[in-house]
């Protein structure tokens, strides 16, 4: 039995469509079953919440792999949790997705992961690693600016990245999760180019057919619109720290991992803008994520 933690968030949707899609019949813990309807008869869906730890031995019950994945300012002793009680069910390999730069921490995020892989690393459970680079699918924050003013704000400047779809970890983790000889290895995951904002844009615009413009913005200015939007302010001060270090460079950076954990190169931000081209141009009522 295969167990994906997160399977309506955005890697693990992935991890769940595509172990469906490759024969398994995975288990999947939600918080809200409704929202796990597509999955209904496909996979076992089962109801909870990882930071309820009273809840997780009846979820983690009879299963070999596990796909872990917390939202990004999620405690270290939210993971911890997990892996105990992994270990103490009989788990024989966890999944973890992590973060670029966990091997060597520059920010926040990569210090929490950094944690949690060495609790996972020092559990004596067989585990795999992933280490994505921003996600292509966060563009799509960027949707709402686009479709009523043709434009995004980030405080990135010139900083580039080499943004991965969220597709290609999904299938990193299928792979690992269901193909011996993947114990104890770590892949960083990239797309194939580093883009800057402006470069995104102009591959925006492109896709869906309209001017998109990329605009500089101060980090108070980008901490103002985040905080206004409700977002909690630890994650406003994480994604601050993440967009810092995009601006100095520090993930201007491509890599193998996508080929060497799939087999295959990664998918294009050109590819992945046509995919979601609709999510720019329609209101936000029809927009699809």
């Amino acid at each position: 039995m295969i167990l994906v933690l997160g399977a309506t968030g955005t890697t693990g949707g992935e991890v769940a469509r595509q172990l469906i899609q490759a024969g398994q019949k995975p288990r999947l813990l939600v918080r809200d079953r409704s929202k796990a309807r597509s999955y209904e008869g496909k996979a076992e869906i089962v109801e909870g919440d990882i930071e309820r730890p009273d809840t997780l031995p009846s979820v983690i019950k009879g299963v070999e792999k596990l796909y872990l994945v917390v939202v990004p300012t999620s405690p270290v002793e939210i993971e911890s949790n997990v892996i105990d009680a992994a270990k103490k069910a009989g788990v024989k390999h966890v999944v973890k997705l992590s973060v670029i730069g966990a091997d060597r921490p520059f920010e926040s995020v990569s210090e929490w992961h950094s944690a949690a892989e060495r609790k996972l690393r020092e559990s004596g459970l067989a585990w795999t690693m992933l280490r994505p680079q921003h996600f292509m699918s966060n563009s799509l924050g960027w949707a709402e600016t686009i479709r009523s003013q043709g434009a995004f704000y980030l405080p990135t400047g010139e900083g580039r990245w080499a943004a991965v779809d969220p597709a290609d970890i999904g299938a990193a983790a299928v792979k690992a999760l269901t193909e011996p000889g993947q114990e104890g290895k770590a892949y960083t995951l990239t797309g194939p180019e580093p883009l800057s904002a402006a470069q995104y844009a102009a591959k925006l615009s492109s896709a869906i057919g309209k001017p998109v413009k990329f605009v500089d913005v101060p980090p108070e200015a980008a901490r103002e619109g985040m905080m206004k939007s409700g977002m909690p302010a630890p994650l406003v001060d994480a994604l601050l720290g993440i967009l810092a270090a995009t601006k100095t460079g520090k993930y201007d950076t491509v890599t193998d991992g996508v080929l060497k954990a799939t087999g295959r190169r990664p998918r294009t931000f050109d590819d992945w803008a046509r995919r979601n081209a609709a999510a720019f141009r329609e209101s936000a009522a029809g927009a699809k994520s």
